[in-house]
């Protein structure tokens, strides 16, 4: 199902979705398939498109791959806070922030279906230049994909 949004429409509402996903409403795999091919189009370093998605459904895998994002999520939640200058928005808006980042580590095993990007290489060792062109080529092709999958 298409919202028919504009890109303008699109782009305007899908900063945080995390409190808003329908933990219940199951992703048919047509649809998947359709993000895919348009994170596929998303530039990428050298044209080299050293990256692939893996969807997992599998309710283990899901909970290994919460565990996972848990250990390295929390450690960051409970640092200090950043503080910002009085009136700066993003100190006004901080804990709203923090609860939907929280509330997503939460339910990420209930999310119906996770997206995964892999890549060739690792970027351990890699100069700077190298580590952009990595992180530089797969983030587009994801941020494409959940914007397809925003406007379905």
């Amino acid at each position: 199902m298409h919202l028919d949004l504009s890109a303008d429409e699109v782009l305007a509402t899908t900063r945080a979705v995390r409190k808003r996903l329908d933990l219940n409403r199951p992703v048919e795999r047509d649809v998947l398939m359709e993000c895919a091919e348009l994170a596929f189009q998303a530039p990428t370093g050298s044209n080299r498109q050293g990256w692939h998605l893996l969807f997992v459904e599998d309710p283990e895998k899901k909970r290994a791959l919460a565990d996972l994002y848990a250990r390295n999520f929390d450690p960051y939640v409970n640092a200090p806070a950043v503080e910002y200058a009085p009136g700066d928005t993003r100190g006004e808006r901080q804990e709203f922030v923090r609860g939907s980042a929280v509330h997503l580590r939460q339910v990420f095993h209930e999310v119906p279906v996770l997206l995964v990007p892999l890549m060739a290489g690792r970027p351990e060792g890699a100069d700077a230049f190298q580590q952009a062109s990595m992180w530089g080529s797969v983030i587009p092709a994801v941020w494409s994909f959940m914007l397809a999958a925003r406007e379905r």
